[in-house]
């Protein structure tokens, strides 16, 4: 279920419509899919480790609670946001500006010249605060990622809602 970019994420209410809903790899649609991400958003923060504490508990919080309803997709876009924490305070604590390319990639014209961008990385300027930060969230995102209740709601809503 490769995750679709097609979708008119504005007008849908993915509470309401479940099987429009696609998983996709990483992080995809972690801030696209409402009316999650409206309700997780607020609560996601890395600045400090005592933040990233505070925000990646919260989230998780937010992940059990969904779990508890039923919602696979409530949990799996907190699982999103709490990998998503993890990532982005990786990435500051590898440039401490935040951008990892000389280039922005995104921003080029081709395929071929975003794969160039992409060997452009900028030197490493390491900040240990933020490798506090994201090694918080990555320890709760691999917590929530094994939760036998989560792993079984993929499966179901796999199996419920894939393209025949």
């Amino acid at each position: 279920m490769t995750f679709d970019y097609t979708v008119d994420f504005k007008a849908i209410d993915f509470r309401q419509h479940p099987e429009l809903y696609r998983v996709g790899k990483g992080e995809q649609g972690v801030l696209l899919v409402e009316p999650y991400k409206s309700e997780i958003l607020p609560h996601w923060r890395f600045k400090t480790p005592p933040i990233a504490h505070e925000s990646s508990q919260k989230i998780y919080a937010l992940f059990l609670d969904y779990l508890a309803q039923g919602d696979f997709l409530g949990a799996d876009m907190a699982r999103k946001f709490l990998q998503m924490g993890y990532t982005r305070a990786r990435r500051y604590a590898n440039h401490r500006s935040g951008r990892k390319y000389v280039k922005n990639p995104q921003k080029e014209d081709s395929e071929v010249a975003q794969r160039e961008a992409r060997k452009e990385v900028l030197p490493l300027d390491t900040d240990p605060v933020k490798a506090e930060c994201a090694a918080i969230f990555k320890a709760v995102w691999l917590q929530a990622k094994a939760n036998e209740t989560y792993i079984q709601l993929s499966q179901q809503h796999r199996l419920m809602y894939k393209k025949i």
